[in-house]
């Protein structure tokens, strides 16, 4: 079986994965604190970061509660599909509300997370945009009622 070249260049050390946990802590640390704390240079934690950037091994961004920025629906919608499923997974990730496209096995052949403004956003969202993919059989959506947990301090462990 062929790697990705995702797969090829995720492999992480044991200090670039405590830096990447220092910044799941902070993401505004600098570097020269993160150095510190993993007895590094701020330059080396630096390239580092850049690195993993550069790789696609991590991002750095701001994570908002979807609530306070007017977004009132959020759901997961399971999708039965035929053909190629790389492509709808390309179309999926073109659209704006989709926060999360994956592939998958199981139940469903791809799951798509997206974040609406309201209902009816979301009523608008399976039925023009995702329901008009050529290869999408069906569709099941599930829709949050509360988060009751999310994190993203997994990746390192």
């Amino acid at each position: 079986m062929a790697t990705s070249p995702r797969e090829k260049n995720s492999h992480l050390d044991a200090l670039s994965k405590r830096i990447v946990e220092e910044l799941q802590r902070d993401g505004r640390r600098s570097f020269a604190a993160i150095g510190k704390a993993v007895e590094l240079s701020e330059a080396a934690v630096r390239q580092r970061v850049r690195r993993m950037l550069e790789q696609g091994v991590m991002q750095i961004v701001a994570v908002t509660d979807p609530l306070t920025l007017g977004f009132r629906r959020q759901a997961m919608i399971g999708i039965s599909a035929e053909g190629d499923l790389e492509a709808i997974a390309e179309q999926l990730s073109a659209l704006p509300q989709a926060e999360y496209v994956v592939i998958c096995a199981g139940s469903f052949d791809l799951l798509v997370e997206v974040l609406c403004e309201d209902d009816e956003q979301l009523i608008s969202i399976l039925n023009r945009d995702i329901r008009s993919i050529p290869g999408v059989r069906s569709t099941e959506t599930f829709v949050y009622l509360r988060l009751a947990k999310q994190t993203y301090a997994w990746g390192a462990r």
